[in-house]
Formats: C-alpha cells, structure tokens, sequence
C-alpha cells in the first residue's frame, strides 16, 4: 500500500515504519487502540486504516482514553521485545509531542476489538465505531479493491461503462417496487429500479455494443442471509451480437481472474454445465453446492407397491451417505431440524455386515425393494440411506435441506473450496397453482425452439437462460435476449397476455424493437454474494459499509422514519391509520 500524503498531522501511516526508519523523527495520527502501562512508561498503540504502530511515553503527557484521535511526533527505535504479529513489530515510536485532535468523550457502547460478538442493532446503531474494526476495515479495503479491478476488467473486455436512471417506472419483475411519489405529476410515482434489465436491452438497440455497470438495484423483499431487504449491486452487462457462449467465456474469464487473485485458488475453466432439469435430479436444487459429494436419487418407484403407509402416493428422495455408526441423537437431531423447517419428517435405516439394515424403516423394507435400493445406490456396510416423502415439490426442497444439512453435519464439505457450475436450459414455461401457463423465468428471454414448436407444447420449451452458481449461491443470472417483437407478443399470449400488457408494461422496450434490434444477451453478477464468497461471510449484511437489519431498518440513521406533514402534501400523500 502506497504512503499517505504528508500533511500537517501525519508524515507516515501507522503501517509503513520499518526497522530502516530507525531514527528517523515522524508524525503519525489515529485513534488510541490500547493503552498499557508498566512501571513509569506507559506503551500506546496507535491505529488507522493502513495499520498499527506501538509508541513509547516516557513522561506524563495529556491524559488519553482509548479511541482518543491524536497526532504524535518522535523518533523510531528498536523495540525491544519485538511483535511478530504486527508488520511494525520490530519498532516503536519514543513520543516526543502529542496532540489532541478528537476527544473521544463518551464510554464507549462496546469494545471495538470485540464488536463481531456485540448483538447486530447495536453495531449497526453505532456503525462508524464498527467499522473501525480491522475486520471490517479490511472488508472496506477489499470492496474498494474489488469494484477498481472489475471496472478495469471490463473495460479491458471493451465494455462500456454507462450509469441508468435510478428513477423510472415501475414494472413487474417479480418482486415490490420502492416507489416515489412525485410532486409536479400529483398522483403518479416513479420506482427505483429492481435493475436496469430495460434499459442495458435499450442500449444494445441504440447501438452500444458491450455495456456494463456496478448497479445499485432495490427490490423490497424479506431479508435472508444471503439477501438484503432493500438494495443491493450487481455487475450489470449485456452483449450485442453475442450468444450463450460468448457470454460464459467473458464471466469465466472474470470469476477466474478474481478468485485468483482475491481468493488465491486456481480457478479451471471452462466452468461445468448442468442442465436444470439434471440439476434437480440429482440434487434437488437449481442451485447445488458441488464442494458436497452426495447426490439424490428418486426411489418412488422402487416403493410403488409398499404397504408402509408414509410411502405410498408420494414423490420419494433418497440420499446415501456414510455416517459410520452414528447414534440415535444424531438421526433425531436431523428429524427435528427438518421439522423446524416445516417438512413431515425424515425417513431413513441404516446398513450393516452382509446387507443387513436396522433402525429407522427398516422392518418396513420389503426384500425385493432392498434389492433395488441395492442397484440404484450400491450402499455397503457403514451406509445410511435417507428418505424425503412428500407431494413432488416439497420433497425436492426438504430433499435439497437434508442434502446441504447432511453435508455439515458430516464435514463432507471443505470450506476453503470453491466449486463453480453453469445451470443451463431453464424451462421457458411452467404450471401456476391453477394449471395455467405461466412463465418459469425471465419473460424476456429466447426460447430455444421455434414459436410453432412452443405452441404444440409450451411445457417442453427451454429458454437460452442461465445461472453461475458457486458453493450453492446463485452468484450470476443471465439470458439470451428475445428481440423479435412479435415472438415476444405470441410467447406472452400463451401465457395469457394480450399484446396491450406488453405494449403498456414494457412500451419503450416494445417499440424500441420495431427500429432494428440486434441480437443480445448478457448476465448480471452479484456484487455483494461475490463479497460473501471472498470474504466467507455467512450474512450479506457483513459486507456492506451501512446496511440495514433484517426488518429493512437503518437503526444509525433511524429509517424508515416519518416524515413532517409539508413534506406529505408536497407530494399529494396522506397518511391513513389503520
């Protein structure tokens, strides 16, 4: 890291001294990260964004509280008793002239050291003293690093870097919209985008030829570990001219630069391919971690003549997994934590010498079903068969819980691993609750087969959409674009659309294909989730300088929050009580 500029405070950061500086006079500043004394010598250590720096009062100076901001002037010395723990271990600064430059006045809400173990609203209600953190200076330092080696990344790629509007109409993408009132059009509001999907597809029409930009996109959604409730930034790109592959060989290329050179693991290209349908086979997730070896298998046939009633007329999920002579507590800590995420419970039995199963269903387990269970697993001694049975779309997603739960609770998975696939061939359609056509994605993607071939069999249409997924989250979404406009009229009629909904949803993207489109695709990586990665953080909060809770709330700034009366009727609001 570079030296600050000298100024009047500081002519050296408290990272950069070294044994060389040996008796050089400097001027570092910061805050007071500890005191300690011994005898008549008091030792502080003085700290800013670029490191530590241990300094030497041989004489009373001005009383100093931790988190004091000072400005000390001396000599560099030879410590001592040297920490290797600290870069500037081998030195210590005998002060000399110390001054006060920002009373810290008020006892402190909690240790700044100690701050990860502090309850979340606390730390977010007092945010800059936890930032000062060297974990999260350090995740400030990374984000920074991140964002310049993207941009410069992409432009090297030849993407042109172009900012959307933050204010523009609200549109169905799948998510509520934070919408704006406005004041000089009394009853009409402007959302903030969900992303800029409109607009990237608008620029390839106005000749653009690759864009991108960090986007900030606001979706108003439950928060989740790996989701903020409000706002978050994604890597926004689109390709005109370009297909499926040449947008993988782009991302490819820049998941491998980055993991190589922030993560320090070998990234091989090109990335695995699963096909959506394969994916849910044997995995029971769009979205699977592959650092995890076990894999599903659908046994309903194997049970379709059972007398056990749990077993009949259910989609049945079977996972096999060595667990070694596990005891009870282990299979009944699983069963209760299935049940605390609402699945009916968790079938299983347990392999022994010579094939013999115990525990469980095993009395159930006819033996010409533990033959097939036989050839479709190959489980040997030591082996534990699970089972998920349930109506076919709730034992693929208990099915996909019990797989990541089983691959923590045996230490099947190696956290210091990455693992990266592309799930392709998403269905273009899909069944709603009433069995009508709905669209299973991104409407605006191309389908893979033609529009006649869609009509005969909408359910059988694959659309050209793709995610990249890393460790089970999804990192990365994208399309190929459809740009034919009456395709895309006909494609929503199936879904039950007349042209109107696109002509008044989407009127600029409509209009704007009937003026020559290219063809398009493009992707949208998340920035935060690829923080996440890189930093092994469990919570997406954890990489943002200010987030908000998970109830969508900023306890620093106070917000939401209401808002004076003036301001309401400017905006043609009033505020109903419930």
């Amino acid at each position: 890291m570079e030296k600050i500029t000298i100024n009047k405070y500081r002519n050296f950061d408290n990272g950069s001294l070294r044994l060389s500086d040996a008796g050089k006079t400097v001027k570092l500043a910061g805050w007071v990260d500890s005191i300690r004394k011994l005898g008549g010598v008091t030792f502080l250590v003085l700290r800013d964004t670029y490191g530590k720096t241990q300094v030497v009062l041989n004489e009373e100076f001005i009383e100093l509280n931790k988190e004091d901001v000072i400005s000390v002037e001396g000599k560099v010395v030879e410590r001592v008793s040297k920490n290797a723990n600290m870069p500037t271990g081998e030195i210590e600064v005998v002060a000399e002239k110390i001054e006060m430059l920002g009373k810290c006045s008020q006892q402190l809400p909690f240790e700044i050291k100690n701050s990860e173990s502090v309850a979340e609203d606390i730390r977010l209600k007092y945010r800059y003293l936890d930032l000062r953190a060297d974990y999260n200076q350090k995740m400030l330092k990374l984000r920074s690093d991140l964002l310049l080696f993207v941009r410069n990344y992409m432009h090297d790629q030849n993407f042109m870097e172009v900012q959307t509007p933050i204010l523009t109409a609200s549109s169905p993408e799948g998510a509520r919209d934070f919408l704006v009132p406005s004041r000089l059009n009394p009853g009409k509001f402007y959302a903030l985008p969900q992303a800029p999907q409109q607009f990237k597809q608008l620029l390839m029409v106005s000749g653009v030829d690759r864009y991108f930009q960090i986007a900030p996109c606001f979706r108003d959604e439950d928060a989740r570990a790996d989701r903020s409730p409000t706002e978050f930034y994604q890597i926004d790109a689109e390709m005109a001219f370009a297909t499926q592959d040449d947008v993988f060989e782009v991302m490819e290329g820049l998941y491998k630069a980055i993991f190589e050179k922030f993560a320090n693991f070998k990234v091989e290209t090109p990335f695995l391919r699963i096909k959506y349908e394969d994916a849910i086979r044997d995995y029971c997730s769009d979205k699977p971690d592959l650092r995890n070896p076990l894999r599903v298998v659908d046994v309903t046939e194997v049970f379709k003549n059972t007398s056990f009633s749990v077993f009949q007329n259910v989609t049945i999920k079977c996972i096999k997994a060595k667990t070694d002579n596990k005891p009870r507590k282990f299979y009944d800590k699983l069963t209760d934590f299935l049940k605390s995420r609402e699945a009916k419970g968790l079938a299983y039995f347990v392999v022994g010498e010579n094939d013999e199963l115990s525990g469980g269903i095993s009395k159930f387990v006819t033996d010409e079903e533990k033959s097939a269970l036989k050839n479709l697993t190959n489980f040997a001694t030591g082996d534990t068969l699970f089972f998920i049975a349930d109506e076919k779309e709730r034992a693929i997603k208990f099915t996909n819980v019990l797989r990541n739960e089983l691959g923590k609770e045996l230490e099947l998975i190696n956290s210091n691993d990455f693992k990266f696939c592309w799930i392709v061939d998403f269905p273009f359609y899909e069944k709603d609750d009433d069995g009508n056509i709905a669209f299973a994605h991104n409407p605006f993607s191309l389908p893979q087969s033609s529009l006649e071939e869609i009509k005969k069999d909408p359910f059988k249409a694959l659309a050209y959409q793709y995610d990249l997924v890393i460790n089970g989250y999804e990192s990365l979404s994208g399309a190929v674009r459809n740009h034919d406009q009456n395709m895309m009229v006909e494609l929503f009629k199936l879904a039950g659309y007349d042209k109107s909904v696109v002509e008044n949803k989407f009127p600029a993207l409509y209009n704007a294909f009937s003026y020559g489109a290219p063809p398009h695709a493009g992707c949208a990586p998340g920035f935060d989730r690829l923080m996440m990665l890189l930093t092994h953080n469990e919570f997406i909060r954890d990489v943002y300088a200010f987030p908000m809770n998970k109830n969508a709330q900023d306890p620093l700034c106070n917000a939401p929050n209401t808002v004076d009366e003036k301001l309401l009727r400017d905006v043609h609001i009033k505020v109903i009580e419930d």
